[in-house]
């Protein structure tokens, strides 16, 4: 099954919304589906090597991404989020993470069996 997943959120917001949307996205990815993550709005700093944890947070959420790429987890951010969203406005996506448009988003949506959004 082709899932999507769209992040929006900024991803140390203080709560565990966008660890829980990661974790969803290893288990699908470890039943076998395939699972794309799409990133807008503030969760596109989710993408950059610049995003660390706060003190006392015990996840790394970018590294969790990180993660899923390697494993085969297509990730796009938005290119307008890029200069908009998120603490670290303009600071680059990092490696794996690709630059993407709404046009791309829109075909991901139709070409998926599931959308989900955190």
């Amino acid at each position: 099954m082709k899932i999507l997943i769209v992040f929006n959120r900024e991803p140390y917001d203080n709560t565990d919304v966008t660890w829980n949307g990661l974790r969803l996205a290893d288990t699908l990815k470890k039943s076998g589906n395939e699972v794309r993550i799409f990133l807008m709005n503030d969760s596109v700093d989710m993408a950059r090597d610049v995003c660390k944890a706060p003190e006392g947070y015990d996840q790394d959420l970018s590294q969790m991404l990180k993660d899923l790429i390697a494993r085969g987890v297509e990730v796009q951010v938005c290119g307008t989020c890029m200069s908009r969203c998120g603490i670290y406005k303009n600071h680059p996506y990092f490696e794996g993470a690709k630059k993407s448009t709404m046009a791309a988003l829109a075909e991901w949506v139709t070409d998926s069996d599931r959308v989900l959004t955190f």
